[in-house]
């Protein structure tokens, strides 16, 4: 075990610094984005020319060191074969956000082995602030341990969550769920990162976290995150097919069962 985690240590090392370099890159290039460099690939779900640079800078320099890995990644290879180590990279969390200047977006990378996550990091380069995790070695933000919130009373919890805007004909059923939760909890935010939303919930930030319809490349390395911080996180069945199902709940071990309890109906 400790020659598998020291191999892990050498794959984060080369993730921070990928995501430190990617970060760099969105961020001088913030406000700089001309209409024609901004394509629709959805309704509502927008891909940019830095969205597609910051995603083959990671996937080239993690290729140079690790030439025989796989990945999965937003906007450019979608592969999905799961055995060996497969990468699962969100280049620009938030692009929606960075076309507007709105300061919340993030780089996620989170690493498989055999299926299964071992590591990941979200970095913000606009905050500096780097969260990283690896399995069983726990979760860091800047290198100093982080820990899911102990609140155990919805109506003391800070709830966070994102539109379905992928799928807007599920508004009705999702608006039902979030003023159910609005009337159980202290207050809801969405900052449409979810990325960065996971790492806030690892944190104690935020004390849950639901949303519907999400990507792998969204949530995998948020999950690890929270569980190496001490939280859960499943699907709504409470089940772990999250990264299948793209639904999502996660929180600490109560407010994500208070959360489950609403959902499930």
């Amino acid at each position: 075990m400790t020659k598998k985690i020291n191999d892990y240590k050498k794959f984060l090392k080369t993730t921070i610094n990928v995501s430190r370099e990617a970060g760099n890159l969105i961020l001088k290039n913030l406000g700089k984005i001309s209409k024609t460099k901004i394509k629709i690939k959805k309704p509502s779900d927008f891909v940019t020319h830095i969205d597609k640079k910051s995603e083959e800078l990671i996937i080239n320099t993690i290729k140079k060191e690790f030439p025989d890995h796989h990945f999965l990644a937003e906007e450019i290879i979608h592969d999905n074969e799961t055995k060996g180590y497969r990468w699962i990279i969100d280049p620009l969390d938030g692009t929606t956000n960075y076309i507007h200047q709105y300061p919340t977006f993030s780089v996620s990378i989170a690493l498989q082995e055999e299926g299964k996550t071992i590591l990941s990091v979200i970095y913000d380069p606009v905050k500096e602030e780097l969260f990283t995790a690896i399995t069983s070695c726990g979760s860091y933000l800047n290198k100093k341990p982080i820990n899911v919130s102990k609140r155990t009373n919805l109506k003391e919890s800070l709830i966070i969550t994102g539109f379905p805007f992928r799928k807007k004909d599920i508004i009705d059923d999702y608006l039902k769920l979030f003023k159910n939760l609005f009337l159980k909890v202290s207050d809801i935010r969405r900052d449409g990162s979810a990325a960065l939303d996971l790492a806030y919930v690892a944190c104690g930030r935020c004390d849950g976290f639901f949303e519907l319809n999400l990507s792998p490349w969204d949530i995998a390395a948020g999950s690890i995150l929270i569980k190496e911080a001490g939280g859960v996180v499943t699907d709504f069945n409470g089940n772990n097919k999250f990264l299948l199902t793209g639904n999502i709940i996660a929180g600490n071990k109560n407010i994500h069962q208070k959360i489950l309890k609403e959902v499930k109906p």
